[in-house]
């Protein structure tokens, strides 16, 4: 009804004509005409709140300052409290006290006299302060602690009929492929909770979903943008319900509580469509089950926008664009090297070539990629599936991970032979590749031979842009740091305060930092001579290679993360 309200602002002439048209055009790809009109504050919030309690003669609250039980919040179920704009905030003898901000909509009203078989009376508050509370009262956390009561209640009145002598009734565990963010809590606890713990993970962001069981309760910890934040706690006696909930929507065996198991959930939430990596360890105390999130529309494959610096990006250019060579990507797990990968594969992928990948797992699908899923259990392996790659006719050639010395020999091959080749490896930095090659087993010629391009990374998490401020550095700071004295005074220093954007922390989003290393004919002599690795990395140095610290520092200098971030994921050089 929000054209209905916006045709009242007019007749009283609130707003103007021209305000209206313009609020109605913008209704006809779904924007609500209200919250356009105050958006480019044609009306004042606070003007039309006195307004509208004037015009329908209800009184007014700040919805922000109310503290809403929990048994109150029950009586609407969170489909209905955001399609008919309404929260109840208060009930006694019979009667519920609902916050609206939209009056003209009298049809609600009777519709929730009719529902609740109670009298219902109303009052205003603002629409800002009306959605805060949905996301507030509505929101994934909050029904997660609804369907934690839910559970309880439930358990409770099987124990009463156990007593009783009746038989009780068991939980159903239904397979699903979508999430409501707006599930009933009546409806089966687990599930609900499940879908709330999901739908939660994924508004917030976070990137890893970790359920771990102890010996009292059970934590959810919710990873987002690199650092674990403790988001709910479960008791104990949905454990095992939970755990088998996740089970059954990745496709574990249920029944198998003894050793890992690997699974995958595919979700579309809204317009989202969502994967979920899914892997259940057990532990002292119960399985522990991790998630790992793949939102492929969170999948930036623009390598400017990833957070490589101009010469370092020529430099990764030129190493992936070459028509045979292996080009390694190195880093710690959730460095961020399976995404600087794709978006190398995104430069490859053309009609014209044939792509192909061995993955463990196949994280994104890329169309117009051939990518293959390792299965260790029936011997496809990176070598064994390396093997097939290298009879299809391959143009460039993805390898997941050189974990061992057959897979290395025949990365190493395929890129001897024609083939362009791209892998990672665990290292702490690119000169250290060279090193952890040779202790695989590969000769030091081989090496020389093959390698074009090494690049280390690692994730810095940047400034909140929502909270941050102007920091003053000491200049002794800067200079232990690594700044020259010529740097020291001519940039600023930002912070984040901390908010509900950020979660407190300071910091909402994570940028990449490189050191790429081109194996120049100077580097690949001094390999073979059998020089130490800390001469190949001064040469590198010397050649142009911009160290982590150093790409770390230049985006403290662009204002993007802090110096404590940077010095905390680099190494002095």
């Amino acid at each position: 009804m929000s054209r209905q309200l916006a045709e009242l602002l007019l007749k009283d002439k609130i707003i103007t004509a021209t305000q209206f048209a313009e609020a109605e055009a913008v209704a006809k790809v779904g924007k609500s005409y209200v919250h356009y009109l105050i958006e480019k504050k044609y009306v004042a919030e606070p003007k039309l709140l006195y307004y509208l309690s004037q015009k329908f003669g209800l009184p007014s609250i700040n919805l922000s300052k109310f503290e809403v039980s929990q048994e109150v919040l029950t009586l609407i179920s969170p489909d209905v409290a955001t399609r008919s704009q309404v929260i109840p905030i208060q009930s006694s003898n019979g009667s519920v006290v609902v916050a609206i901000c939209d009056p003209s909509n009298t049809s609600v009203l009777e519709n929730l006299r009719f529902l609740l078989k109670m009298n219902v009376e109303a009052v205003l508050t603002t629409y800002s302060a009306f959605d805060a509370a949905i996301a507030r009262y509505y929101g994934g956390a909050a029904y997660v602690g609804a369907a934690i009561e839910s559970f309880k209640k439930e358990q409770q009145q099987q124990k009463d009929k156990k007593e009783g002598g009746e038989p009780s009734m068991a939980l159903e565990l239904v397979q699903v492929h979508d999430i409501e963010e707006n599930a009933n809590p009546a409806d089966a606890p687990v599930i609900t909770l499940v879908n709330g713990i999901l739908s939660e993970g994924i508004r917030r962001g976070a990137s890893d979903i970790h359920l771990e069981p102890y010996e009292h309760r059970v934590r959810v910890r919710f990873r987002i943008d690199g650092v674990l934040y403790e988001m709910a706690e479960i008791p104990k006696e949905m454990k095992r319900a939970v755990t088998a909930r996740f089970k059954v929507m990745s496709r574990m065996d249920i029944s198998e509580t003894r050793i890992p198991q690997d699974g995958r959930i595919k979700l579309k939430a809204g317009t989202k469509d969502i994967d979920f990596r899914v892997n259940s360890l057990p532990t002292l105390f119960g399985e522990k089950v991790v998630l790992r999130m793949l939102n492929k529309g969170n999948l930036n494959l623009d390598m400017v926008k990833l957070g490589f610096e101009h010469k370092q990006l020529e430099t990764f250019k030129k190493g992936i664009m070459a028509p045979n060579g292996l080009v390694l990507v190195t880093g710690p797990t959730g460095s961020g090297k399976t995404t600087t990968l794709y978006s190398a594969l995104a430069e490859l992928n053309k009609v014209t070539d044939n792509v192909s990948t061995a993955e463990d797992p196949v994280e994104y699908n890329l169309e117009g990629i051939n990518q293959c899923q390792v299965q260790k259990e029936v011997g496809l392996t990176f070598a064994a599936i390396l093997r097939a790659l290298l009879r299809q006719d391959p143009d460039a050639i993805l390898v997941g991970e050189i974990r061992d010395y057959e897979t290395a020999e025949i990365a190493i091959q395929a890129a001897l032979t024609g083939h362009l080749v791209l892998s990672t490896l665990h290292t702490n930095d690119a000169p250290s590749t060279i090193t952890r090659l040779t202790n695989m087993g590969v000769e030091p010629f081989l090496v020389v031979a093959s390698v074009n391009t090494i690049v280390a990374q690692r994730l810095l998490r940047t400034v909140c842009k929502t909270c941050m401020y102007e920091t003053q550095l000491k200049p002794q700071e800067l200079l232990e740091a690594g700044f020259t004295q010529a740097q020291v005074g001519s940039f600023k220093t930002f912070a984040g305060r901390g908010c509900t954007a950020c979660n407190g922390s300071g910091y909402k989003g994570r940028v990449a930092i490189y050191e790429v290393m081109e194996f120049s004919q100077n580097l690949k002599e001094m390999v073979l001579r059998g020089e130490t690795i800390i001469e190949i990395k001064k040469q590198a140095a010397a050649e142009g290679m911009k160290s982590l610290r150093a790409s770390a520092l230049t985006k403290v200098v662009e204002g993007r993360t802090t110096l404590e971030e940077a010095l905390s994921m680099t190494m002095e050089t």
